[in-house]
């Protein structure tokens, strides 16, 4: 998990065209990190505010400015892995990479760049695309690859909601395009929890739940009046879950692969009991990306399951009772129970990433 400085460090790929709001929501991600760190690859091409991301301490180690054109064209991957590697050194202490990408790259690269990394410190954690809800008819029609981007997606921010006169329409035309969650949003402000887990102001060890989940309220220093509204929606669902029953790998796989549109995010810990009963699974879900990293139980620490689950529009009591039914010691002769989950662990044969 991103706050585990013994864990694989995230890569998030930030797209979208030129003005979607995509330095605007970084910014915000910056602002809002709690004591989580971010480091930042950037283009200075066109769109990064370099001074507001000073305003936001990103300046130093922490953020990689690149002023030579297009990410996906003008680095090639072992270039890229240089600057992950100097992020990812543990005396930076990062806890979430974020690749923004200029308004001209293509996604599927940057996401092949990522995946193609050398290294171990790091593991690619989804690719979020940023939609300009008031412009999106004409973007799709100068730059019809748009539909092709939305349909990589892990997650879609529709930004700029409150400029857009048909919003409805445009969520919906959005949601036919990709398969990845959809997260309507105004001024590029969402919750970082949806992308990377924040580290709390003060640690709480063996503490999944977050601070501060709904408090957006107030100045937030990016130099825009605090009447405006932090999010189109009016809250967030949330559902916590622990168990110290094991679940069961191939019942828990239904439920992921089923989970509904508005669920954003899961992250947590799982226990597979005598499936692997050397290791805990740590999930980190991002609309439809999936990753599941195996580490040893800390020495003494209580065999459970425990997740956090983030979304809109949610039914919280019926994926709680879902999850309830996923509970349960599968036969553990079965050798291929754990397969479905083994499909998203790095590393593994024809690991995919996303369901």
């Amino acid at each position: 998990m991103a706050n585990s400085r013994s864990a694989q460090i995230p890569v998030v790929v930030l797209a979208g065209f030129l003005g979607s709001g995509k330095t605007t929501l970084l910014n915000h991600l910056l602002h809002r990190s709690g004591g989580s760190r971010i480091g930042a690859v950037v283009n200075d091409f066109g769109s990064i505010e370099i001074d507001a991301m000073a305003v936001a301490g990103a300046l130093g180690d922490s953020t990689v400015s690149l002023g030579n054109g297009c990410l996906c064209c003008a680095v090639d991957a072992g270039e890229l892995d240089t600057y992950l590697a100097r992020l990812a050194a543990p005396a930076a202490g990062i806890d979430v990479i974020v690749i923004e990408a200029s308004g001209l790259a293509e996604p599927q690269e940057l996401v092949r760049m990522v995946l193609a990394s050398e290294q171990p410190e790091i593991m690619y954690g989804g690719l979020v695309e940023v939609v300009d809800a008031a412009e999106f008819d004409d973007t799709r029609a100068r730059h019809p690859e748009i539909d092709r981007h939305l349909a990589l997606a892990d997650l879609v921010v529709v930004n700029k909601l409150d400029r857009a006169p048909d919003a409805d329409r445009v969520l919906g035309l959005v949601r036919e395009l990709t398969e990845g969650a959809v997260l309507p949003a105004t001024y590029g402000r969402i919750d970082p929890e949806f992308l990377f887990d924040c580290r709390p102001s003060e640690e709480r060890v063996g503490q999944l739940s977050f601070d501060d989940l709904h408090s957006h309220d107030g100045p937030d220093g990016d130099g825009e009046p605090d009447a405006r509204p932090a999010h189109l929606h009016s809250a967030y669902d949330t559902l916590s879950f622990t168990s110290d029953i094991a679940m069961d790998p191939r019942a828990l796989m239904r439920f992921l692969d089923g989970r509904p549109e508005g669920l954003y995010r899961i992250k947590g810990y799982i226990d597979f009991g005598a499936h692997d009963p050397a290791n805990r699974y740590a999930v980190h879900a991002v609309g439809r990306f999936l990753r599941f990293l195996p580490e040893p139980w800390p020495p003494g620490a209580e065999r459970l399951t425990q997740l956090v689950l983030i979304g809109t529009g949610i039914d919280a009591d019926a994926l709680g009772k879902e999850l309830d039914a996923s509970r349960g010691a599968a036969d553990e002769t079965d050798e291929q129970a754990m397969w479905g989950v083994l499909r998203y662990v790095p590393g593994s044969e024809d690991e995919p990433g996303t369901p």
